[in-house]
């Protein structure tokens, strides 16, 4: 009786989840289809649901023609750059911050928490001037060490405290059994806790690079030069540089944006689905 009352449930959930799925899909999916259209057929008054007329004109009109004066490759070296510079520093720093969060008692690790919310509260356009000033003070405006920096101090809270649940859901008896064996403490947490990591750095630094991947504001105000900008800035430049708006061309360039995301979660989403806890009852 049971199987026959879960039956519809299970049905009904399934049908629920599917719907959600082409809900979030179907966005993507009319973006790409957009960009393998021509101009005429996206103005259609009948809509097309799939590329009928297939064309790769639009990919190479955004990656051969320049974006009023911001070209394609450049702007995709810059953003790649920085955005991987910044998961890379981030998780760096927020691992070893995480680790003193959870495994250490000091006075100031509830405030340094708090401070944490706060930092993540406090929208970007408040502090832009401030920033402005400082890296023009350093001499770090147009540079990626300057962006990257900017990003890194966006993205760190984030990072932090995302790991610091992940550090703190490894038990530190696994730890304290490593101890035992002869295994000093930073030895125990490297043998032990850290391989135990690897989903929680993964998702982390999935979130980490769609962050730093596409913020807008900053790059716009930090990096002013054309063979500085990066991708958000160049694809808004392109918009502007058009006298009528090619949304071919704009899906075209959004969908080039979109694919480095996609990729990277690729290459990823196998750690990000093991089990934290299949690595404690290895071996």
């Amino acid at each position: 009786m049971r199987d026959h009352t879960r039956l519809p449930v299970r049905i009904v959930l399934s049908a629920i989840a599917i719907a959600v799925f082409l809900f979030s899909v179907f966005p993507v999916y009319w973006m790409v289809n957009s960009s393998l259209m021509s101009t005429t057929a996206i103005h259609d008054p009948d809509p097309h649901f799939w590329p009928d007329a297939f064309t790769l004109k639009n990919f190479v009109k955004v990656v051969t023609e320049p974006s009023g004066s911001i070209e394609f490759l450049p702007a995709l070296t810059t953003s790649l750059i920085v955005t991987l510079a910044t998961v890379i520093f981030a998780l760096f720093f927020a691992f070893f911050a995480a680790l003193a969060l959870t495994r250490f008692q000091f006075k100031s690790r509830r405030t340094f928490v708090v401070l944490l919310l706060v930092a993540q509260m406090i929208p970007a356009e408040a502090m832009i001037v401030s920033i402005f000033r400082v890296l023009d003070g350093w001499q770090l405006l147009n540079t990626i060490v300057g962006l990257t920096l900017v990003y890194l101090a966006t993205v760190l809270p984030f990072t932090i405290w995302t790991l610091r649940g992940f550090v703190g859901g490894i038990p530190i008896e696994l730890e304290e059994a490593a101890m035992v064996d002869g295994c000093s403490r930073m030895g125990a947490f490297f043998r032990v806790t850290l391989p135990l990591l690897g989903p929680g750095l993964t998702a982390t630094g999935v979130f980490a690079f769609i962050q730093a991947w596409n913020e807008f504001t900053f790059a716009l105000v930090i990096m002013n030069k054309p063979d500085t900008r990066t991708l958000p800035v160049w694809l808004t430049a392109f918009v502007q540089a058009t006298q009528a708006t090619d949304w071919a061309a704009i899906m075209a360039g959004s969908t080039l944006m979109a694919i480095p995301v996609v990729i990277f979660f690729l290459l990823v989403q196998g750690r990000m689905a093991s089990g934290v806890a299949a690595g404690a009852v290895k071996g």
